[in-house]
């Protein structure tokens, strides 16, 4: 059901889950001391003044907190989900009700829904658009050029949408800046390993209830979410099996302790499958058939496609939920494979996301990469941008000064030692 309110356009679920929404935002924000701190002096700055933003993202108490460090700055702000099944419908309710934010995401949203809500984004003519997994990017190079010339940039922040991005930039469509947000040093060894190591095995978890202890796990794509994914399933007992098409990060599997394997080889052997690698039908057809009866699958990387869900439902002769967010295929062959939170991002669809205390650091890169863009309008050229070293480097200095930990200093001797070249044995 579409809210309704006097105050701004929006589409959540029910206002009346504010209360609710409010306090698990609450909750969120002690966990999040440096983004608080990026807000405060947004606040102060008003570094967005007069800009229209557009934030497609999990919908989460975490993307709360950008939202509102975001509105502090000046930014005119508008937010859709980022992903059919990971908006929060509380923390949407609780953004239009408590913050005056416009949201468009209810969980569960169909495509057409979805597809909507990005054309109300763009409706906003963004001058800076915050993706995830460059949906609203590629709609607008493709569907809205007139509106490129009011955009100062764009920042993404997973792998999937990095590939896109790439990709746009190869085919000479890509004519303005964007900021790689995912491959922050504070982004990517944090976020995408720990945060997605824990939230990808809770979901599993809420959705099934499982013991993992003594069971064959595949994680398919040992990138730095599949390497917080196998890490975490073998802390809690699983036999882990990695699967890859990058000899150096097979090897490097291999070095720290995992079985490596075809995914040929692994599909008979595996009682949970999870995929992590951005790319489309990493477990297909003939790994389907030959599963154990029963086998789980999911996914926790940014889009359904890593699962060939079109050819297990052409192959089941009954679908059926047998707990929320886990569905059971039975198949022709007389076994049955079950997919958890429809193939998308398991992390969100059963559960609540990343911890809030790992995503306080990616949020940080998201609000000041948002800044850098504003600061160097009109001097960056088109294409990727890496965040600068050292706003990557505050970010985590910030974090540790928040965790009550400090570290060394270089002294004047060592600075003059490694700045020489003529020092030696």
């Amino acid at each position: 059901m579409t809210a309704t309110s006097p105050r701004l356009k929006h589409e959540v679920k029910d206002l009346a889950l504010a209360p609710l929404g409010r306090q698990r935002i609450e909750w969120a924000g002690r966990e999040m001391p440096v983004l608080r701190q990026i807000r405060d002096r947004f606040a102060q700055e008003k570094p967005f003044a007069g800009l229209r933003l557009v934030a497609c993202a999990h919908i989460t108490t975490e993307t709360a907190h950008l939202a509102i460090a975001l509105k502090a700055g000046g930014a005119d702000a508008v937010l859709i989900a980022s992903n059919p099944l990971s908006t929060q419908d509380d923390v949407a309710a609780s953004l239009v009700l408590d913050h005056e934010i416009p949201v468009f995401a209810q969980k569960g949203e169909d495509n057409a829904t979805y597809n909507r809500h990005v054309q109300i984004a763009l409706d906003h003519r963004p001058n800076i658009i915050i993706d995830d997994g460059s949906d609203v990017v590629a709609t607008l190079v493709q569907e809205r050029q007139n509106q490129i010339a009011d955009l100062i940039g764009t920042t993404e922040e997973t792998t999937t949408g990095i590939v896109r991005l790439r990709a746009m930039f190869k085919d000479g469509v890509l004519t303005f800046p964007a900021v790689n947000v995912n491959d922050a040093d504070t982004k990517h060894f944090f976020d995408n390993r720990y945060g997605t190591g824990q939230s990808t095995l809770d979901g599993i978890i809420r959705a099934t209830n499982i013991l993992l202890a003594g069971k064959n796990v595949v994680v398919v794509g040992y990138g730095w979410c599949g390497k917080g994914t196998a890490l975490r399933a073998r802390g809690m007992g699983a036999n882990v099996i990695v699967t890859e098409i990058d000899p150096i990060k097979a090897i490097e599997a291999v070095m720290d302790g995992f079985r490596v394997l075809p995914m040929a080889e692994a599909a008979p052997q595996g009682d949970i499958f999870i995929t992590v690698t951005g790319n489309k039908h990493v477990v297909r057809g003939e790994h389907f058939d030959v599963m154990k009866d029963g086998a789980i699958v999911c996914n926790s990387g940014h889009f359904d496609l890593e699962l060939d869900l079109k050819y297990l439902a052409a192959n089941a002769k009954e679908i059926k939920e047998v707990r929320p967010f886990t569905e059971e295929y039975k198949l022709t062959n007389g076994k049955s494979v079950v997919v958890l939170g429809q193939g998308r991002l398991i992390n969100l669809a059963a559960a609540e996301g990343h911890p809030s205390a790992v995503m306080d650091m990616s949020f940080a890169n998201q609000a000041l990469a948002c800044e850098y863009l504003v600061k160097n309008k009109g001097k960056l050229a088109p294409g990727l941008h890496s965040i600068p070293v050292e706003v990557d480097q505050e970010i985590a200095r910030l974090k540790l000064q928040a965790m009550g930990i400090y570290i060394d200093s270089l002294t004047p001797e060592q600075i003059e030692y490694i700045n020489s070249w003529t020092s030696g044995t």
